[in-house]
């Protein structure tokens, strides 16, 4: 088993709050970590059909008979009812924290439900898949290139990813998206998955994604919304700052994980990945997607961004905690380029960062200008700025 560093996160939320919701994409490993961290809390699946009905049925009674010490209730929007019945014993004990932890996979109408009937009384963790470095401590062990080419998910690590991620797809639109009442054609939801796996960390043209798909702005923009709400898409915002230039205003598009990238793309292999053109956006979403998960385990407040003028002077990510900024260029090549160099330290004189970095795969780490230093990342995945 991988030791998942959202524990210690967990078990904050746990004492901070009555009930802590944990929501993530389905077989993210959810439930596994819930009951390793908690292997005592009484379990209960609500998505089980004899469960489901007798929650259904009256939730509250089946809540308090099972309840103890806590209790663990997955997939708990299939029954909607059941978060009226936990604000009522909530309020009844108020200061008692840690009782319930909600898991869920369709995060737009868990949250829905969340903010109409527990606001106040919730704290949220969104769960990622695994990082290098989880995948790379654990058991089964598994290099940062492993993770790189088969993605996150747990399941994808232990096995063909490939046929784990097309299983994975057939489920996502035969089942989870009904569950969602979201209406989508599969074969239009496939084709624009690939299209964007093609494009992988380009710039958002919606209207000529509706052109080459024939079907509307709209149309594209609403299945971006799902994809992006169901954990398979980041659309990553530019960051603006007032300065006397033109900035990109479109927001970037990723798969989020790698393993669903490189399946769309017929990719097997580490050695198919380097000699395919989507090599060099690929590396870049491992990298950003590694830093992310991370850093809002780190600093759960972090807002994400990119930065991009029109001259061309751009940063893949840049990390806003709020007291200070971080620019992180990607380069799956060497970062220490005369050009990239200038490109990074106009982008610290721009946006008033703390510190740049450039990560690429070479050895060592250097110091490029005033404020920017180049770093190995594989070599150190345990870093983050």
């Amino acid at each position: 088993m991988w030791r998942r560093t959202a524990t210690a996160r967990l078990k904050s939320l746990r004492r901070q709050f009555p009930a802590v919701l944990i929501v993530g994409a389905r077989q993210v490993g959810k439930t596994t970590l819930v009951r390793q961290a908690f292997p005592r809390l009484p379990y209960c699946d609500v998505e089980e059909p004899r469960t489901r009905q007798l929650f259904t049925t009256d939730p509250t009674f089946q809540i308090e008979s099972r309840v103890t010490r806590g209790l663990i209730l997955d997939e708990a929007q299939c029954v909607p009812e059941i978060f009226a019945s936990l604000r009522s014993l909530i309020d009844r004990q108020r200061r008692l924290n840690g009782r319930f932890l909600i898991l869920g996979s369709a995060q737009p109408s868990l949250l829905r439900q969340v903010s109409e009937t527990l606001a106040g009384r919730v704290g949220i963790l969104e769960l990622d898949p695994l990082t290098a470095h989880e995948a790379g401590s654990g058991v089964p062990r598994r290099s940062w290139r492993d993770v790189w080419l088969q993605g996150g998910f747990p399941d994808a690590l232990r096995g063909s990813f490939r046929d784990w991620w097309e299983s994975y797809l057939r489920t996502y639109v035969e089942r989870d998206l009904p569950q969602l009442h979201v209406a989508a054609d599969p074969l239009l939801l496939r084709r624009l998955l690939t299209m964007l796996a093609h494009a992988q960390g380009g710039l958002l043209n919606a209207s000529q994604l509706g052109q080459a798909l024939s079907v509307s702005y709209h149309t594209i923009t609403r299945y971006l919304d799902i994809l992006e709400q169901t954990f398979l898409v980041r659309r990553l915002p530019p960051y603006f700052r007032n300065v006397d230039k033109r900035l990109t205003k479109a927001p970037k598009v990723y798969l989020r994980d790698t393993g669903l990238l490189h399946h769309l793309l017929n990719i097997q292999s580490i050695s198919e990945l380097e000699n395919h053109p989507v090599y060099g956006a690929s590396w870049e979403t491992f990298v950003i997607e590694d830093i992310i998960r991370r850093e809002r385990l780190k600093n759960p407040h972090t807002q994400f961004y990119f930065w991009r003028t029109a001259t061309g002077v751009e940063a893949d990510l840049i990390l806003d905690r709020g007291s200070e900024r971080v620019a992180i260029e990607i380069k799956a090549g060497r970062g220490d380029r005369p050009e990239t160099i200038r490109s990074l330290a106009s982008v610290v004189a721009d946006t008033a960062v703390r510190s740049a970095w450039i990560l690429d795969q070479a050895a060592g780490s250097d110091p490029l200008a005033r404020g920017v230093t180049r770093r190995a990342y594989p070599s150190s995945l345990a870093w983050l700025p």
